[in-house]
């Protein structure tokens, strides 16, 4: 297909929210722990790996902020990983999680 041909009376215009992907989320939150400085994300979707991925954080020592919700996603979240206290994951979090894996390369 070489392109898409709309046909109508009116000229399309306006924005379309597109969400976010799981599998590009959860990497790019993971990668928070590798600076001390706060990292903010817009457009994050509401899934139950998302929040997993916030709570093993947490566990981490990370600080997790999130400011209202959007549709379809969590908000914005804010993490900083300057006080990190704990280089062990919990496991009850982890094997809940295949993306769990991702921290592995930022703890070592």
């Amino acid at each position: 297909m070489d392109k898409i041909l709309v046909q109508g009376g009116r000229r399309l215009e306006g924005e379309v929210a597109v969400g976010g992907s799981k599998n590009a989320a959860l990497p790019i939150l993971i990668s928070a722990l590798l600076t001390a400085e706060p990292c903010s994300y817009h457009g994050i979707p509401d899934l139950m790996d998302i929040h997993t991925a916030l709570r093993l954080l947490s566990g981490l020592g990370v600080r997790v902020e999130k400011e209202g919700a959007s549709a379809g996603g969590v908000g914005q979240i804010t993490l900083q990983a300057d006080h990190m206290n704990k280089m062990e994951a919990s496991y009850d979090l982890v094997k809940t999680m295949r993306a769990s894996f991702l921290v592995l390369g930022p703890l070592l």
